[in-house]
């Protein structure tokens, strides 16, 4: 039974599953702005999330290895510790926004961007 599992079915299995979202999550870091379908968007939202919560801690070393640990891109973790962490510094959580952008002309699949949101008066960067 599935009872409390809050696993979105966005890939085949596993593997194809977190390396999807590792993708998702490091474009959203390293172009701050991504353009994908729904359940996407649902699944990798509270993975950016948490890697810019891990970035904002107070031992860059432990948490450069957490990040490259679940990331293993270099100049994502960089921008990460670099750039993120400083501009949400005063922020505790809602690092992200998303924006419904209609239906994808293909497949009719329901498109959202997902964007960091600049942390100074909660507008887009």
């Amino acid at each position: 039974m599935r009872h409390q599992k809050r696993v979105i079915k966005i890939g085949s299995d596993k593997d194809h599953r977190t390396s999807l979202l590792r993708t998702l999550a490091m474009q959203v870091i390293i172009h701050e702005k991504v353009k994908t379908t729904s359940k996407r968007v649902k699944a990798v939202q509270p993975f950016v999330e948490k890697l810019i919560t891990i970035a904002k801690t107070k031992d860059k070393m432990n948490a450069i290895r957490r990040i490259e640990k679940l990331v293993q891109h270099k100049d994502c973790s960089k921008k990460l510790i670099d750039d993120l962490a400083i501009r949400y510094k005063d922020r505790t959580s809602g690092y992200t926004k998303t924006y419904n952008m209609g239906s994808r002309a293909g497949d009719n699949a329901p498109m959202v961007q997902i964007e960091l949101i600049n942390s100074a008066k909660g507008t887009t960067s």
